[in-house]
């Protein structure tokens, strides 16, 4: 079995493991399994979150997988964004289409990046590749996944692990919405203020 295989197969169980088994550690080990995932997307985020709520409670749990989250994607947007220039070029040449999507991230900046980092199972590796790749400002991009990630993050954390909850009590998907519908705003007013 290959080590992608090994990590697909990973889960909510055996992160509490490793997670009690360096306990010793504090938070870093909540933190350290949260960056990973940037770097590894195989790595279940899901029950890397779960697993931290699980051990740290609800409160420290959710802010370490933050933290986790958005260091990880800040180191794989600063890698991209030293090492992405001559791949940049090579994809626009190989792939002319890959030219309206840096100008799509480019144009619209914080609004896509804040909505695809709100959902779990977007590919944020990507997303945090392609933004380094881009022209888009550092300060858009943190904010954009800043707010984007607290979102998704918040929404697994009270949500938990069962989605059939979703359906039982909608009013959690309601305030979920909401929430995400507050956040994009002032995400928005964020944006244009480091714009002007």
């Amino acid at each position: 079995m290959s080590l992608v295989d090994q990590l697909k197969q990973i889960d909510m169980q055996d992160v509490e493991q490793l997670l009690d088994q360096y306990e010793a550690l504090g938070p870093l080990p909540g933190i350290g399994a949260a960056l990973l995932e940037s770097f590894f997307p195989v790595l279940p985020l899901i029950a890397i979150i779960v697993a931290n709520v699980n051990a740290y409670g609800a409160i420290e749990g959710f802010l370490l997988s933050w933290a986790g989250v958005v260091i990880g994607a800040m180191c794989v947007f600063y890698i991209s964004r030293k090492f992405g220039k001559r791949f940049r070029s090579m994809l626009e040449r190989k792939f002319t289409k890959s030219q309206g999507l840096f100008r799509w991230i480019e144009q619209k900046g914080f609004t896509p990046i804040f909505l695809l980092s709100c959902f779990p199972f977007t590919p944020s590796s990507l997303i945090n590749i392609f933004s380094g790749m881009s022209n888009i400002s550092t300060k858009a991009f943190f904010i954009a996944i800043l707010l984007g990630k607290g979102i998704m993050i918040l929404m697994v954390t009270f949500v938990g692990y069962d989605i059939a909850a979703l359906i039982r009590k909608p009013l959690k998907l309601i305030i979920g919405l909401i929430v995400l519908f507050i956040l994009w705003l002032i995400g928005r007013k964020m944006e244009s203020r480091i714009q002007n």
